[in-house]
């Protein structure tokens, strides 16, 4: 299995596209949502496939992958097979091939069930945009919850929950009926009915309503949302009062989930999408832009509020650039561009823009930088507001909080990641250096610390000329993600090759290092496999102290499993002996020896992850690569998949 199949693995809808939108690949649940058989969906263009609604709005998402590095997100709404449509968080982004390095468009689902606010803010959006409120209907609960819209239509209802009889009892006698119907209804959308609706403050409202069935995401729960229209011709003055404390809890309520979600942010994607969905909707704008400095220039990212063509002049320019947003960034300081006269005065020789022509009488922008106090600059986001819309004082300074905490997550998240690059330079300087230009073998080896455990690990790989000519050759995992682990790691590795240049055996070597650590009394343990190979004849002798097996790939692709004789685990019993066994390496194959962490995690076995590594590692000799190549595949195969632990794998090849 290669990493284009990790890619569509899982239960997920995930789809590999050319540039073009051509779809190449796809698993059974993007099947599913595009409604004909997989093999029917191949070839056919990616927008062409969803309902005639979400066809500009997937065309876009594909287009904006295709055409720059950057991650795209749409939500999209497609038939589902129970009735109800069902809402995606769609993301898009570019793709290498591990053959041939073509690039591809990954699109796929991603999991809102912790964030499921985030899939109801289009529509929330476009409620308000047609002047009409919304609510969702939970029945098991039998709460309504109010989510927004016109704030006229917001005043009606003053609390965010409310239980449906509650409600219902507001409701005219005549017309309760129709509401019971309303929402006893089947269909996917009902017709819009009329009803009388008597409110707390200035009596009855002539209201229309309509629901719909909504599935929140792929496998979420079903909801049914309404949207409600208000009839009454004439409007009253305490209905504006009520209409802006609605929108102001509304408001608050909004940035109490933004403020969340930015804290909750685990990894910079994670930050990406929830300022990229929240952002524009929370501040009343038109679109929004995220941009991230990496190595002094900007790395930008949109809603598709704002289309990436239009600020691809952002993408990649330099933190030095004399334009508004690479300044805000640099100094620290935010700023609003009114119209374009005020542009061209502060920035003269700013970049030009496709939207400059209209600064002032289509919109105007906000933008604040990313920042943390006594640290390098991070980044910024840029709003765009309608025509004639201008945020007041208090709106941008809250907006400069928000981008303050945004600030403060991106350098959390990014120390975070920085210690473990540490932690893998740190290991790479205790690993041992292979050794070269080796008659008739090849051999590599690949190292990666774990993405949970933030220290340095206890995997190791050595490999060195024994004084026959043979080649030594051992892959361990000493217990433990920390400092000690690495001690222990580095005492194996120098007991072992000490005891190597007087006993030639691999059974021996690891006796004796048993009996070592035995007297050491090291409150750790290790596990080892070594192996001896003569480069002549591709005979190998090897021994394992409880390590994982060993694979053996051959070049017409199928692959063997060989878990040598030995013992225990090195440091715990006493007086422990280890058998050694011997086999003959064939020319043009390939032994691969790994640690726990590439076979072994959650939700995968042993057996199937030795299998796994199996069928990749006889693939790559198939294909006609060498070890340095096989040994990537590998690696990035488990990288795919997010490991837990530490990964290490050493390829043996004779050629």
């Amino acid at each position: 299995m290669d990493a284009s199949d990790e890619l569509l693995r899982g239960t997920d809808p995930a789809a590999l596209l050319a540039l073009d939108g051509a779809i190449r690949s796809l698993n059974a649940a993007m099947a599913i949502v595009l409604g004909r058989p997989a093999e029917q969906c191949l070839g056919h263009d990616f927008g062409e496939l969803w309902p005639a609604s979400q066809r500009m709005s997937a065309d876009s998402l594909v287009a904006h992958a295709a055409r720059t590095m950057t991650v795209a997100m749409r939500v999209l709404e497609f038939p589902g097979q129970g009735g109800a449509p069902v809402a995606c968080l769609i993301e898009a982004r570019q793709v290498k091939e591990p053959v041939g390095d073509e690039a591809r468009v990954w699109v796929h689902a991603l999991d809102a069930r912790n964030d499921l606010a985030s899939l109801l803010i289009p529509f929330r959006m476009a409620t308000t945009a047609a002047n009409l409120g919304l609510w969702m209907y939970s029945p098991h609960e039998h709460q309504l919850e109010w989510l927004g819209g016109a704030p006229a239509l917001a005043a009606l209802f003053p609390d965010f929950t409310a239980s449906f009889s509650r409600v219902i009892s507001a409701v005219h006698s005549d017309d309760q009926e129709a509401l019971w119907q309303l929402m006893r209804s089947t269909s996917a959308q009902s017709p819009w009915v009329r009803l009388r609706y008597l409110t707390q403050h200035d009596g009855w409202h002539q209201l229309a309503a309509q629901t719909r069935r909504i599935r929140l995401g792929y496998d979420g729960p079903e909801r049914i949302f309404g949207v409600v229209r208000d009839d009454t011709k004439q409007e009253k003055r305490k209905e504006k009062a009520q209409a802006a404390l609605a929108a102001e809890r509304q408001r608050a309520k909004d940035i109490a989930e933004f403020s969340s979600a930015l804290i909750t942010a685990a990894t910079e994607q994670e930050l990406q999408q929830v300022v990229l969905t929240r952002l524009a909707a929370t501040f009343g704008a038109s679109g929004a832009l995220l941009a991230f400095v990496d190595e002094g220039r900007l790395r930008v990212s949109t809603d598709a509020g704002i289309a990436m063509w239009e600020v691809d002049v952002l993408h990649g320019m330099s933190l030095d650039h004399p334009s508004p947003l690479p300044e805000a960034i640099r100094t620290g300081k935010s700023h609003f561009i009114a119209d374009r006269e005020d542009y061209v005065r502060r920035w003269p020789h700013g970049a030009e823009f496709p939207r400059l022509a209209r600064l002032g009488s289509d919109y105007a922008v906000s933008i604040m930088p990313l920042i943390e106090a006594g640290n390098q600059p991070l980044g910024g986001w840029l709003v765009t507001y309608g025509s004639g819309y201008q945020p007041s004082l208090d709106k941008r300074t809250l907006m400069g909080t928000l981008a303050d905490l945004a600030g403060q997550a991106l350098r959390r998240i990014r120390l975070q990641q920085a210690r473990v690059e540490l932690a893998a330079a740190l290991q790479q300087t205790m690993l041992s250096t292979l050794p070269e230009h080796l008659a008739g073998l090849e051999i590599a080896a690949r190292y990666r610390p774990s993405r949970h455990g933030l220290d340095i690990g206890g995997d190791w790989y050595d490999a060195f000329v024994m004084s026959d000519g043979a080649i030594a050759l051992e892959i361990g995992d000493a217990q433990g993600h920390d400092v000690d682990a690495a001690a222990l790691m580095g005492q194996v590795r120098l007991f072992m090759r000490a005891i190597a240049a007087q006993e030639p055996d691999p059974a021996t070597v690891l006796t004796r290092t048993n009996e070592l650590l035995v007297t050491m009394e090291a409150a750790r343990f290790a596990s080892c496999t070594m192996l001896h190979i003569d480069p002549g004849d591709g005979r190998v002798t090897g021994a394992s102290a409880g390590h994982v097996p060993v694979l053996c790939a051959r070049e017409d692709g199928n692959h063997s499993i060989r878990e040598l004789r030995g013992g225990p685990v090195l440091g715990v019993v006493t007086d422990s002996e280890y058998r050694e066994e011997t086999f003959t390496l064939d020319e043009d194959s390939a032994l691969v020896m790994v640690t726990d962490g590439l076979v072994e995690g959650p939700g995968l076995t042993l057996e199937a992850g030795l299998e796994r590594v199996g069928t990749l590692a006889g693939a790559a000799l198939h294909d006609g690569l060498n070890a340095e190549e096989t040994a990537d595949r590998i690696l990035d195969a488990a990288v795919a998949v997010d490991h837990l632990d530490d990964v290490t794998v050493l390829v043996i090849r004779r050629t």
